[in-house]
């Protein structure tokens, strides 16, 4: 029988240590706060590249989060599915809408149908 080189290993096989992954750069923990009181907190390079932004979204229920704990960001509003005709009424008054009805209907009974 014929040996192996890599008898007893597998592909993605336990770690490798720093030397053959790198070092590990510097971290630090940012605290988050939503609506809900639930805290989140992702971790940032200590090297500066990346600016820490203001707000994060909560990965419990997706609300904004702020990193004020007694104030933090207030979920967005979502608005209902508007229908086609609702955008036309918030386009159009009453008045514009009967005006522009009885200008197609004396189109259209003015037409050889």
């Amino acid at each position: 029988m014929a040996g192996s080189a890599i008898r007893g290993s597998r592909v993605g096989a336990g770690p490798m240590g720093e030397a053959e992954r790198g070092e590990a750069i510097a971290r630090f923990r940012v605290s988050y706060w939503c609506a809900n009181g639930h805290e989140t907190k992702p971790s940032f390079a200590e090297d500066g590249t990346v600016a820490i932004p203001t707000e994060w979204d909560c990965p419990r229920c997706g609300f904004p989060a702020g990193r004020d704990k007694e104030n933090p960001p207030l979920p967005l509003k979502n608005e209902p599915y508007k229908t086609h005709l609702a955008y036309v009424k918030e386009r159009r008054s009453e008045a514009e809408a009967e005006k522009i009805l009885n200008d197609a209907l004396a189109a259209l009974r003015g037409e050889d149908i």
